[in-house]
């Protein structure tokens, strides 16, 4: 009895708080008209110059609202909608013009700027007024059932409740039920609003399919030309580990076995000595390769596959790591790979800078996404343009994968990392472990 009235109240709560998220879009249309009004004035400025001046700084706040809306629209549809490219920040140098006038005609020429001045227009007439919709009915039903009831006597004749004439107990007492109606409707009519808004704006805010093609086009040209340049710097880091390690090492004790073989029939003590000095050697530069080969693929990695890699790393670290995997057999090895390098990356990361005592790792596989989340209970704070993220990044590129950094003032820090992939084995494996 009493879990379903607690049902009965959060379901309350959530529909008071449907018809206020309405109530707040449709006063937001306000802000939303105010901001493409800023940017319709600087457009009409711009023969006489003062529209140089305002375009930029109003284009850059209109672009602050529409993200605002991208964010909220995404949450409430779950369809991801892609930031435009930021606003330019300088002229084109090709079209000559320098200056203020050339930024101004480089956000002229921007596909962003006028998506998102459409939608300001539009928006105040559809999605505002469709948003208000629901807390009209609920205040209006509102006065019907809680007004007319104490206040019919004084309004005298003429007062009229929608198609009610109130003017005696029984017609006051259809109008109260009539308030109820409009009260009940608002209610139920919240959530739908709010999904056709979000819709709406959806519609109107993400780039057309054919600027999305561009755009990853030139996103993977981009992540291939990343791709080539830390190839190149991962083959100069084994050449040089290799010239100033192993091989160093292994010159070195070329010419202490020489030493040693002159010496054996003439001071064998010392020809023992440069042998163990040998022994010492080769073992120094078998851990150097050891460490090269580890630095390139770990063998744990290559033997039994992401998971048992990452309870690896959380075994290796002074920090109290836990792992929980639950991974459908193999992935393709070069994603094993990447989220590999990936997660030893935010663990060291956690390490050197969060203060944290305890990391939580979690990989899971669903819809043919790797979702990988690294959280600590850290002091937080963490710099997304960091170099360490910034590389993080790098290995995602090329699968187009993606990663959401959430590190308030105080902790804690959280990491989110999806790529896109396919599991080459059918069985599912799960594990977990604590480091």
């Amino acid at each position: 009895m009493r879990s379903g009235i607690s049902g009965e109240r959060s379901r309350f709560r959530g529909a008071l708080a449907d018809v206020g998220r309405c109530q707040l879009l449709s006063l937001a249309a306000l802000a939303v008209s105010g901001a493409g009004a800023l940017v319709v004035g600087a457009l009409l400025l711009l023969p006489i110059g003062v529209g140089f001046v305002l375009l930029p700084p109003a284009a850059a706040a209109l672009r602050r609202v529409s993200d605002r809306y991208r964010d909220r629209a995404t949450r409430r549809t779950g369809v991801a909608i892609r930031p435009p490219r930021p606003l330019p920040t300088r002229a084109v140098p090709s079209e000559g013009a320098t200056g203020r006038r050339g930024r101004a005609r480089a956000i002229l020429g921007d596909d962003g700027f006028w998506r998102d001045l459409r939608w300001a227009w539009l928006e105040p007439w559809t999605g505002g007024l469709l948003a208000v919709v629901p807390p009209a009915l609920v205040e209006y039903g509102l006065f019907g059932a809680a007004v007319q009831p104490f206040v019919w006597r004084l309004l005298g004749d003429g007062n009229w409740y929608a198609f009610v004439l109130v003017d005696s107990t029984p017609t006051m007492s259809a109008a109260l039920l009539l308030g109820l109606a409009f009260m009940a409707a608002g209610r139920y009519l919240a959530p739908v609003a709010l999904r056709l808004h979000a819709r709406w704006s959806v519609r109107l805010l993400a780039a057309p399919y054919t600027t999305e093609l561009v755009r990853r086009i030139e996103h993977l040209a981009g992540s291939r030309a990343d791709v080539l340049d830390v190839q190149a710097a991962e083959l100069r880091r084994i050449e040089r580990d290799l010239h100033d390690g192993a091989q160093a090492r292994l010159v070195a004790l070329g010419m202490t076995l020489a030493e040693a073989t002159r010496l054996l029939d003439v001071d064998p003590p010392a020809a023992r000595a440069l042998l163990h000095e040998v022994r010492a050697t080769s073992e120094r530069a078998l851990q150097d390769l050891r460490e090269l080969v580890h630095g390139v693929l770990p063998p744990i990695l290559a033997d039994r596959g992401l998971g048992d890699a990452v309870r690896s790393l959380a075994l290796d670290s002074h920090l109290d790591v836990h792992v929980e995997a639950v991974l459908p057999g193999r992935l393709p090895a070069p994603l094993e790979s990447a989220g590999y390098f990936a997660i030893a990356e935010l663990l060291a990361n956690a390490a050197k800078h969060s203060g944290a005592p305890e990391v939580r790792i979690r990989l899971h596989h669903t819809d043919g996404v790797l979702r990988v989340t690294v959280e600590d209970d850290g002091r937080g704070g963490a710099d997304p343009g960091g170099n360490g993220l910034r590389g993080v990044r790098r290995r995602l590129d090329p699968f187009d994968g993606t990663l959401a950094l959430h590190s308030p003032r105080g902790g804690p820090t959280t990491v989110t990392l999806e790529i896109p992939c396919a599991s080459s084995l059918p069985k599912t494996s799960s594990s977990s472990g604590t480091g």
